[in-house]
């Protein structure tokens, strides 16, 4: 069976977008890429996902959805929360991939109503659940081609502020992160800063 394995990078940060990958990978996969060491971006070194984010788009039909700073503030600003901007991206992801199977890893405290959403809204066999990345080699698969995504495109946005001191993560605990904010008001934001997180909203 070919499965289409899903998962985000960037859901917490303050900067930069939200990364949503999908890719399918068939069943009878498996085992070379766990020899590849395909597992949890998390548990992978930065430039270890680059190689094997490019590996993977090279053997399998992947997809990525990119939601900007901008997008998700005005999807906030719409009344849609984060988990409901990525439900809406993963349905998305499934119905264009039209997989026989998706598994993703669920963003909803309670993963059997976000499987049961998605279920409905795509006419697709969905597993949902809380750490699939880390469980099913499919989101591994998707977690490293999100990441290393997300990588290179806060990479590009650092280097244009490298003179500052550079941005950091992006992740509102980052101390760099934090330190590169206080260079603007509120209203001198970047694009790529997500107003509408507590962390920047509090300056107004």
């Amino acid at each position: 069976m070919d499965i289409l394995g899903i998962d985000e990078a960037g859901r917490g940060s303050v900067l930069g977008p939200l990364v949503i990958a999908g890719v399918i990978i068939p069943e009878k996969m498996n085992k070379i890429l766990e020899r590849m060491g395909v597992k949890d971006s998390k548990r992978l070194a930065p430039h270890r996902r680059t190689i094997l984010s490019r590996k993977l788009k090279k053997m399998f039909d992947y997809d990525i959805v990119v939601i900007s700073a901008l997008e998700i503030d005005q999807m906030r600003a719409d009344g849609i929360n984060l988990n409901d901007i990525e439900k809406n991206a993963m349905r998305d992801l499934i119905i264009k991939m039209n997989p026989e199977k998706a598994i993703v890893d669920a963003v909803d405290v309670k993963a059997e109503r976000f499987q049961d959403s998605l279920c409905k809204s795509t006419d697709v066999d969905v597993v949902a659940e809380h750490k699939a990345d880390d469980k099913y080699i499919q989101v591994s698969a998707a977690s490293i081609i999100a990441k290393a995504e997300r990588d290179a495109q806060i990479e590009e946005i650092n280097k244009e502020y490298i003179k500052m001191g550079g941005i950091g993560s992006g992740y509102p605990s980052d101390p760099t992160t934090k330190e590169f904010l206080t260079n603007f008001t509120y209203d001198e934001m970047p694009d790529f800063v997500r107003r509408s997180w507590a962390t920047v909203s509090k300056m107004k």
